[in-house]
């Protein structure tokens, strides 16, 4: 074993400045998952179904005993304008957010953000009014 792959063995926050550069197979849809494509070193879930594992307990220190998997439950904007998927595991529950990719599947993105706009307790009615609202408050 070479240096390099000792201190990827060994070191807890190895993939915190290095980029991961393994294919993996989804657990979830069971598709080859490759780090080309992704816009960054740092391929963390499916592009495809957007699932990931539960390996971190801190970004990029490969420190949990779980490894469950991580169900993509939604999506959010973060300030700089960038979209982050919110995973919780199926094991333990541990929520996590991570960084879309330049790859994902853009219809997946899209549901996970109008889902609150399909559910029940989401009236119509309750949506005019937030819209309305957000108009009144750009006007000023």
């Amino acid at each position: 074993m070479n240096r390099e792959n000792k201190r990827r063995k060994y070191d807890k926050r190895y993939f915190k400045t290095h980029p991961c550069m393994d294919a993996f197979t989804c657990r979830a849809c069971g598709r080859l998952v490759v780090p080309e494509g992704a816009g960054s070193g740092h391929r963390n879930h499916c592009p495809y179904c957007l699932t990931s594992v539960h390996l971190d307990d801190c970004p990029g220190d490969r420190g949990s005993d779980c490894h469950g998997r991580m169900e993509p439950i939604g999506v959010w904007v973060r300030k700089n304008g960038e979209w982050a998927i919110i995973h919780r595991c199926v094991i333990c529950g541990k929520m996590s957010s991570n960084r879309t990719a330049a790859d994902d599947n853009p219809m997946k993105l899209m549901a996970f953000a109008m889902r609150p706009f399909g559910s029940l307790a989401v009236s119509g009615e309750h949506v005019k009014n937030m819209v309305a609202s957000m108009e009144d408050r750009t006007e000023g």
